[in-house]
């Protein structure tokens, strides 16, 4: 018999939109949150030292990776989800000046998209992440 997988985290989350409107900014700093806490509560599984623990999550949560995870769920996303990320990627702004615009933006938008689901579908956040999980372990 096999076990199955762990529950993820974010299940059984209500929606709670917030009384205003949020802006991509603000969605995005939402979204950078809860990207790392999953990242965190996925790496946390196993035992592993902290200081390599740590050196991963910050692999995972930099703009890079941030970018490729939003080109994995590419043709998951629907026509609201990709609006939001637009919106996001469209007032991310340079980022920092060594690195690249392109991927700043795109990591804005995925972040945005996150903050986004965290607070008006949780349930289809916890699709998309399982996604990302699935695709890349």
């Amino acid at each position: 018999m096999t076990a199955s997988p762990p529950e993820h985290w974010l299940a059984g989350l209500r929606a709670r939109p917030p009384a205003g409107a949020l802006g991509p900014q603000q969605l995005a700093w939402l979204g950078d949150a809860v990207w790392e806490l999953d990242q965190r509560q996925r790496l946390c599984r196993g035992p592993a030292r902290s200081q390599e623990l740590h050196r991963v999550t910050v692999g995972a949560v930099r703009a890079s990776a941030q970018a490729r995870a939003l080109q994995r769920l590419e043709g998951w996303l629907t026509a609201a989800e990709l609006d939001v990320v637009r919106r996001g990627r469209n007032r991310a702004g340079r980022g920092p000046r060594s690195g690249d615009a392109a991927a700043y933006g795109q990591a804005t938008g995925f972040e945005a998209l996150l903050g986004w689901l965290f607070l008006h579908d949780p349930s289809r956040l916890v699709e998309l992440l399982d996604h990302l999980q699935e695709i890349d372990p």
